[in-house]
């Protein structure tokens, strides 16, 4: 039986949506079963408008231009194409938080990008994650 790992993504930073693709490519490697939850700043950064601009960082603010040039010479995929690649290799499912979206404006599926597989309620997140044999908040 797989390993499972729900991962709570609250952030909408590029730093850390970066890191939580690094996270979900290992676990796609381990061939774990992936369920990630959306929320609040998260969701801002999953709509369609937003997903390929978005360069906030959370840490090191003072830093936002070196990380975002070691990025690019790094030649590191954006966070989606890495969110797509581990979507591709294992089970990663990814669900919006209704409420989330709704402080967003984002109000069906349709509003966010192509990785998101369904909105679903708070209660879907704690339920998975009772069952997790991995739990990450980011």
């Amino acid at each position: 039986m797989a390993k499972k790992m729900t991962i709570a993504l609250f952030s909408g930073s590029v730093d850390k949506l970066t890191a939580a693709g690094v996270i979900l490519g290992g676990a796609a490697a381990e061939d774990m079963e992936v369920d990630i939850f959306v929320l609040l700043q998260a969701a801002f950064a999953f709509k369609k408008e937003n997903a390929l601009t978005n360069d906030r960082v959370a840490e090191l603010t003072d830093k936002k231009e070196d990380f975002l040039a070691s990025l690019k010479r790094l030649e590191a995929p954006h966070w989606t194409e890495a969110f797509k690649t581990a979507k591709e290799m294992t089970t990663v499912r990814i669900h919006i938080c209704g409420f989330a979206g709704k402080v967003w404006g984002g109000e069906k599926l349709d509003d966010f990008i192509d990785l998101a597989d369904d909105i679903v309620g708070i209660g879907e997140y704690i339920d998975a994650a009772e069952k997790a044999d991995i739990n990450l908040f980011i």
